[in-house]
């Protein structure tokens, strides 16, 4: 088959049943711009370890190697043919490490959190194989999807704010959080720097970094204020990630005990809620490329959820096998996908396909993962970052499950059952947002004038709903 794709074609690669393999350097071009801003990006992936060790009772070097694990199945996306830069799960985040928490440190937890990652992966990957991820969610009410976000946005929050969780929490480093999160805040959400960013290139590539700017502030901000330590630099070149402890001793195939029918069955939740943040990521990842696409009619970009579902149902798979990981496999990092699709829409010769920027900006944070004075440079201020992440999720979530509310009862119910979620888990949260919904709705027709209440944003269209999520996305 040709390596070169013609003109308005997609791009070249191996077919393999609903797969592409696409191979960099092979079946697209190397993108050494893309490559460079995934190795500084790198830290924001790191920031997981403060849970991994808090939570789970990790070591630093296990950690790691979970975070180079979840990283090296990264690349699968562009690899298999998904154009797309994957991420986490960010907003069930803080749910999971609820629902991990409700079980005794040690053998039980891993458990749980194995039997939720293996049953989510095969759940996401059945309905890849099927088709019917967007039927699936079509049953899900709006008030129940905007119950599972607030509940996201509400348990971020109280993370932070709650000490004795096993994580360092906002008074850790008070003064480093106000003036980061304050930067981050601005940077993301504030309509007046959107505006000015707009007119200034600098300034808009500043704004799609996401966290990065915080992140790198942090880094002087924490020392100075006597909160963190500054970096410690050795002659060390290359990181030391544990993975003979990570298989040994916290997997299947090592020291984990197979987890009970039991944990499968109370982890149906959670993959519920789980699912409805993913659904979001897919249709993002969708809605972003269609609008690259408008600007490169030399090639079609073939993009497909279904395959999108495989790939990180089968990552999800993998990991609870080999590397149990709270920050979950997504299917979407939207800030870098925005970054890489406005770099695509200056033609073939800023980026040669949608690919070949997806892939080697994903192999940049790869590389970086292994390189000692990185990881030395940002190991101080994880635990910021990690509480700045939750910050701004909490934000996110809220306002985007507010904005899926489509009336004032599905907004109460997403106000109660949002908070059941935060503080008694998912099951709880879930089980009252349907039971809600069916006292407040049942029996009522689109002719009662019960439904005809009038919707809190008249002008709430599914196209703005995704306009919102693409805009409030740009951290993970």
């Amino acid at each position: 088959m040709s390596m070169k794709r013609e003109y308005g074609g997609i791009q070249p690669g191996i077919p393999l049943g609903p797969l592409t393999i696409r191979i960099p350097g092979i079946h697209y071009r190397f993108e050494w711009a893309d490559f460079i801003q995934g190795l500084l990006m790198c830290t924001v992936c790191l920031s997981i370890i403060p849970v991994l060790t808090g939570k789970l009772g990790m070591s630093f070097e296990v950690a790691l190697a979970i975070v180079i694990l979840n990283g090296t199945l990264y690349c699968a996306h562009v690899l298999f043919g998904d154009p797309v830069v994957p991420g986490w799960v960010t907003p069930a985040i803080p749910l999971l490490i609820a629902y991990c928490v409700t079980f005794p440190e040690g053998v039980e937890r891993i458990q749980a959190l194995i039997a939720f990652e293996l049953t989510f992966g095969l759940f996401c990957l059945f309905l890849g194989i099927t088709g019917l991820a967007k039927k699936f969610i079509g049953l899900i009410p709006n008030a129940v999807q905007a119950a599972i976000l607030l509940g996201a946005g509400f348990s971020a929050i109280m993370l932070i704010f709650n000490p004795g969780q096993g994580l360092k929490s906002f008074d850790s480093y008070p003064i480093t959080i106000i003036i980061c999160i304050g930067l981050a805040y601005y940077l993301l959400f504030s309509d007046h720097f959107k505006a000015i960013s707009h007119n200034n290139k600098v300034l808009w590539y500043l704004a799609n970094l996401g966290m990065m700017p915080a992140l790198a502030l942090a880094i002087f901000v924490g020392p100075l204020a006597g909160e963190v330590a500054w970096p410690v630099y050795t002659t060390e070149i290359f990181t030391k990630p544990d993975f003979g402890g990570l298989i040994r001793d916290w997997t299947m195939l090592g020291a984990i005990p197979v987890p009970p029918f039991k944990m499968f069955i109370t982890g149906i939740p959670m993959v519920v809620s789980a699912y409805i943040v993913v659904f979001g990521d897919v249709i993002q990842s969708q809605a972003l490329l269609e609008d690259a696409q408008k600007y490169r009619p030399d090639e079609k970009i073939d993009y497909n959820p279904n395959r999108s579902h495989i790939i990180f149902g089968g990552r999800n798979i993998l990991m609870s096998i080999f590397g149990p990981d709270i920050s979950m496999c997504g299917p979407l990092w939207a800030a870098m996908q925005v970054v890489v699709c406005e770099r695509y829409k200056h033609g073939p010769a800023a980026m040669e396909s949608i690919n070949s920027g997806a892939g080697s900006f994903r192999w940049g944070t790869w590389v970086g993962y292994f390189l000692a004075p990185v990881l030395a440079t940002v190991k101080p201020i994880l635990g910021v970052g990690l509480v700045s992440t939750m910050l701004i999720q909490g934000y996110v979530s809220v306002r985007v499950g507010i904005m899926k509310a489509r009336s004032f009862n599905d907004l109460g119910i997403a106000g109660v059952a949002g908070a059941i979620v935060a503080t008694r888990g998912a099951a709880w949260g879930l089980g009252a947002a349907i039971l809600l919904t069916l006292l407040i709705y049942l029996g009522t027709s689109k002719d009662h004038a019960y439904m005809k209440e009038e919707p809190i944003f008249p002008g709430n269209t599914p196209e703005k709903i995704k306009a919102e999520v693409e805009r409030m996305s740009k951290f993970h």
